[in-house]
């Protein structure tokens, strides 16, 4: 059965990020179905997530496209810019209109005019008012979301955020720590893999990281074990 209704793509999403709670799960793989959810469901043109590592310093984990994975890289150098305002403050930060901005982030105001972005919302992945991460929404035009998707799009991060620190890990802070750095190196690996993928099959990045991400889950293989066997064992796809 077709889905047309938006609350069911909306609970569809829900499910998809709650059923990681039952089992053990990629959670790297769980953090692109929030991004990819959100930007679906909330009509962005692309979205990034940043990810605290254990000494709190924040590194891009997952993005939809090369350019909003450009922006994001860009914040960081230059320590400024919506998303690092939203992990800092644990609140949403929304940007209109970016070629308004006044001297404020002109950094990322360069980097995301230069890629096509018009608008941003950044919205924090938070445990207890403390952020751990950021998701930043980027539109091609002008705009902010009504306040009805800016509430489906932090349910999404809360959700995912809720499923990163179950109860089975928040129990022992250095399973916590583990579990995010897994993450995040993680996210070195697969890059590699997308790399080498894009080369031997001439694909852009985008094309090689959906065969990466089809293989695995059709081989019931974690996105890291995939990237292994792509760099390591010559896997072609």
């Amino acid at each position: 059965m077709v889905m047309t209704s938006r609350a069911e793509r909306v609970s569809a999403a829900l499910v998809e990020l709650t059923g990681t709670m039952v089992a053990d799960y990629d959670v790297l793989d769980l953090l692109h179905a929030l991004v990819e959810s959100s930007v679906g469901l909330l009509d962005a043109t692309a979205g990034g997530l940043l990810l605290a590592d254990p000494h709190g310093d924040l590194q891009v984990v997952v993005s939809t496209s090369e350019e909003s994975q450009l922006v994001e890289i860009l914040q960081l150098r230059a320590g400024e810019g919506p998303c690092v305002e939203c992990y800092t403050t644990a609140t949403p930060v929304v940007v209109e209109d970016i070629a308004s901005l006044r001297g404020q982030w002109p950094a990322f105001q360069a980097a995301a005019l230069s890629q096509g972005f018009r608008s941003v919302q950044a919205v924090p992945m938070r445990v207890h008012g403390q952020a751990i991460g950021a998701m930043g929404l980027f539109g091609k035009d002008p705009g902010t979301m009504s306040r009805e998707d800016s509430v489906i799009g932090q349910a999404l991060a809360d959700v995912a955020t809720i499923s990163i620190l179950q109860e089975r890990t928040m129990r022992e802070s250095v399973l916590v720590n583990e579990q995010l750095q897994q993450a995040l190196n993680s996210r070195v690996l697969i890059e590699q893999a997308k790399g080498v993928i894009a080369y031997r099959s001439q694909v852009n990045m985008e094309e090689a990281f959906r065969r990466l991400r089809s293989f695995s889950r059709s081989n019931n293989l974690s996105l890291r074990g995939t990237a292994v066997q792509v760099i390591n064992h010559g896997l072609s796809l």
